[in-house]
């Protein structure tokens, strides 16, 4: 059966809407519910904080141009953003009781935090090739507390998805991360050095009993090297495929592997916006193009919007996941 989910944000500036956030996603998701993430509270709250309040061991702070590490101890942020995390799981536990299926949680991937993150004397830790390793080691290790404990609050999961978030893995690859001066650009990474850091990471994670998925909304994503370094699941933007993509998803798809297409805008007009039917129909071509049955690849693919959603009305943001479930449904 072809499910439904989202890929981790949505509207809202407080505690009260992120309440409201998980009350939405069990209702409108039930299949395969996500914690919410709501970046509109704060740094502490985006998916750089959010994600930085798993890692272990390192030390951060917040400056005026973002997050650093400090070389020491954490910040007021970085405690913040930990204790933000703990308040959020709270909140879940309260409310996923009895939840028995799957259950997803997403963190942003080495690649991304490293061309996110300031080294303590500033320019982005992907500047250092030490620096970038300890990270994305720090995260594998952070991880793995961090699954044990979101089983410790909701017993009853059959199964925890773990989406890493990799918007930045395609600037990283193509040498287009500015460096803190901005006239110029970060060098590339070689493949192998990005595959083994993502490697660590899902490695952690299918350690854990996690099942690793790894989201890029950005085009040129290499679709392969996610899948070489351990990933079982893959979730894109349907509108931004390349035919290469296409042919490395149905790979994806016949090897068993899981594929969240991306189908629902994630900002749209409710007055213009395409409707289920429409959506079932796209979704349809697009496996006829590839020769798939949906009848043999339903259990495997999964339907959510194309992106995140913190930036959409909170009506829309609501239909969104209703339109991803139904079209689920339809299929």
């Amino acid at each position: 059966m072809t499910t439904a989910t989202a890929i981790g944000s949505l509207p809202g500036t407080s505690q009260r809407d992120f309440d409201e956030a998980v009350r939405l996603v069990l209702g409108e998701l039930p299949d395969l519910p996500h914690l919410p993430e709501l970046p509109g509270r704060g740094a502490t709250a985006s998916m750089t904080g959010r994600s930085l309040a798993v890692v272990a061991e390192l030390g951060v702070d917040l400056q005026p141009a973002g997050w650093r590490l400090t070389g020491g101890g954490s910040g007021v942020d970085h405690r913040r953003a930990r204790s933000l995390l703990a308040q959020d799981l709270d909140a879940l536990e309260e409310q996923a009781q009895g939840l028995d299926g799957t259950f997803k949680v997403q963190v942003a991937g080495p690649w991304t935090l490293a061309a996110t993150v300031e080294k303590p004397r500033g320019d982005k830790i992907l500047a250092d090739h030490g620096a970038r390793a300890d990270l994305a080691q720090a995260l594998a290790e952070g991880l793995r507390e961090h699954l044990r404990d979101v089983r410790r609050r909701v017993p009853g999961m059959q199964r925890l998805v773990v989406q890493v978030d990799e918007p930045a893995l395609s600037a990283v690859l193509g040498a287009r991360i500015p460096t803190a001066s901005g006239f110029g650009r970060h060098r590339s990474v070689d493949l192998p050095e990005a595959s083994a850091h993502l490697e660590w990471v899902l490695a952690a994670i299918t350690a854990e009993g996690g099942v690793p998925w790894v989201h890029s909304c950005a085009a040129g994503t290499p679709l392969d090297l996610l899948r070489g370094a351990g990933a079982r699941g893959l979730a894109v933007d349907h509108a931004r495929l390349s035919a290469a993509d296409h042919d490395h998803l149905a790979e994806a798809l016949e090897a068993g592997d899981e594929v969240v297409l991306g189908m629902v805008p994630s900002i749209a007009e409710e007055a213009s916006a395409p409707g289920d039917v429409a959506l079932t129909e796209a979704t349809l071509r697009w496996l006829d193009m590839l020769g798939l049955d949906p009848a043999t690849v339903g259990d495997r693919l999964v339907i959510s919007p194309a992106c995140g959603l913190a930036g959409a009305s909170p009506s829309w943001a609501r239909r969104a996941l209703a339109l991803a479930r139904t079209t689920a449904a339809n299929l």
